[in-house]
């Protein structure tokens, strides 16, 4: 279907990619995986004819159409909404473009082929064309009245939307996404999640939700030391085979029939649970053909991330009573009544995410709400993880100086125990001397992660964690999250971090509250809360 052919890839002295060889097939999802930097987007860029490679060539099979999810939000502003959808299937879109062109300038000469024009177009299922991407838009949540607006005029969330629906437009041989469910709700995702698990054709998509990437992957590509890897299976197979891999070879003296009968009993049990889920369609039985030589030990590093309170609280956390906030005369949340106690693992969100961000600053005492009071218990301290943090790192300081400012201890300040904990958080050698003000996003959130673990505090407030971080960051935060035996308040888009941590959902909206002691999933899922939402909003 595609194939990559003796490809290499290098930025003056950094050689990217080197020498890589490999096939996408049909009928398979392939999740591109790889650290910060190993230049996944860049692979795709490639793949998409935007980039060129230095050497090599990409190959697709003639006749097959590649369709590839736009990151240029801008692009196509001069369109009506539903064009940009039919633009999705170019050929069909110039087609159906020239024969209204003909009929503008209608003449016997030009009956004869718009005739033939015409026969062409019924073959690509033209006379359909507007009412399916019409369909495509609705089921994204873009509502009928917007299909004929420009693109310039529609919000920019709707943009994201729109663009993910002329991707998937027309049924294209070879799908290409980078982090398709960014800006996505909920229930979005969990439409594209079955959209593309029903598929029939070849995705290849990289992301950071690892959720999306176990319901719709057959294969994980891991991007590692400049080559690109197929394994058989989700990212959770990829990530509990390898790391079973990887165990096995520290143990030197266990015999090779006990570990192949461990790795196999592995295989068995995971099969049993992907039969289970809601994305087992015939296409997807990709562990049956699983060979236990295609696990091999990962070279993922994960960071250290340990949680601990320097005391623990009393039974009283935080009380809100009856707060409401507006900004610029727009109600974001009214009439919010809660009381916190201790273990309590929140899910805070809304379905305007101001709301959510107002609301953590205004609990963290950065700026004064409008009406209504909170206090929190005299025996709470929080450690606050913002969405914004470049006002933490506009100083031209090393990470040990920006680190130490947030120490307690004589033992803390010292150099040696900076760089250690550093170290811990992938910051290794001499990259804790890097200055703070030139860090990528993902840095910069590691090293707020490493301030929330200094403060030891005994409540956690996270707003998006996952934002510009790998998949091994990730997933080692959801566990530290998962082990601490504090309170913790968040919101996250990611389902796992929200399904696996949060044992109660509270929803603000600008008409009161839902709070609920529940899973994520459940509260979701549940009709009469459906209807509760839908009325407060």
């Amino acid at each position: 279907m595609l194939s990559v052919s003796n490809l290499s890839i290098q930025f003056g002295k950094r050689v990217l990619f080197d020498n890589v060889n490999t096939t996408f097939n049909n009928g398979n999802c392939y999740g591109i995986i790889g650290a910060n930097g190993a230049g996944k987007s860049t692979f795709l860029k490639i793949l998409s004819g935007k980039l060129d490679a230095t050497s090599g060539h990409v190959h697709l099979e003639p006749g097959k159409r590649m369709s590839v999810l736009e990151q240029d939000h801008s692009l196509f502003d001069s369109n009506s909404v539903i064009e940009t959808v039919m633009m999705g299937n170019l050929p069909l879109f110039d087609l159906k473009k020239e024969i209204d062109s003909l009929y503008e300038n209608y003449s016997d000469e030009n009956a004869d082929k718009i005739g033939v024009l015409q026969v062409q177009f019924e073959e690509m299922d033209g006379w359909n064309a507007e009412s399916n991407a019409a369909s495509l838009l609705s089921n994204l949540g873009i509502k009928e009245d917007l299909h004929q607006n420009l693109m310039t005029d529609i919000d920019p969330k709707l943009k994201v939307r729109v663009l993910l629906a002329k991707s998937l437009f027309g049924n294209p041989d070879v799908l290409i996404m980078d982090e398709p469910t960014n800006d996505l709700d909920y229930e979005t995702i969990t439409w594209l999640e079955d959209y593309l698990a029903n598929f029939d054709n070849c995705i290849i998509v990289v992301s950071h939700d690892r959720h999306f990437l176990d319901s719709v992957c057959t294969h994980i590509s891991d991007i590692d030391f400049g080559k690109i890897n197929h394994y058989s299976g989700n990212y959770s197979f990829w990530q509990e085979s390898s790391e079973l891999a990887a165990r096995q070879r520290a143990q030197q003296n266990k015999k090779a029939e006990e570990k192949k009968k461990e790795l196999e009993e592995f295989i068995a049990r995971f099969s049993a649970n992907v039969a289970k889920s809601k994305q087992a369609t015939s296409r997807k039985k990709m562990i049956e053909k699983l060979n236990i030589h295609d696990i091999k030990p990962s070279s993922r590093r994960y960071p250290a991330i340990i949680f601990e309170r320097d005391r623990e609280a009393g039974d009283q956390i935080l009380n809100v009573e009856n707060l409401s906030f507006s900004l610029e005369n727009e109600l974001l949340f009214s009439k919010i009544d809660l009381n916190l106690v201790k273990g309590d693992k929140v899910l805070l969100f809304s379905k305007d995410s101001r709301a959510i961000n107002y609301f953590y600053e205004i609990i963290s005492n950065n700026i004064n709400q409008t009406t209504g009071n909170f206090s929190w218990g005299i025996t709470t301290s929080f450690s606050y993880l913002p969405l914004d943090n470049s006002n933490y790192f506009d100083q031209n300081i090393s990470l040990v100086e920006w680190l130490r400012n947030w120490a307690k201890t004589d033992e803390e300040k010292e150099e040696v125990f900076l760089r250690g904990f550093l170290g811990k958080m992938i910051f290794s050698g001499d990259e804790a001397l890097k200055k703070c003000n030139v860090l990528s996003g993902g840095e910069k959130v590691r090293c707020m992660i490493s301030k929330m673990m200094m403060n030891r505090g005994n409540v956690l407030l996270i707003n998006e964690p996952t934002n510009h971080l790998d998949l091994e960051t990730i997933t080692a935060f959801n566990n530290s999250l998962k082990r601490f035996k504090g309170t913790v308040i968040l919101s996250t888009q990611d389902q796992q971090f929200a399904q696996t941590i949060a044992n109660r959902i509270i929803e603000l909206t600008p008409s009161g509250i839902i709070d609920r002691y529940m899973n994520f999933e459940e509260y979701m899922n549940d009709s009469k809360i459906k209807e509760i939402r839908n009325s407060m909003y």
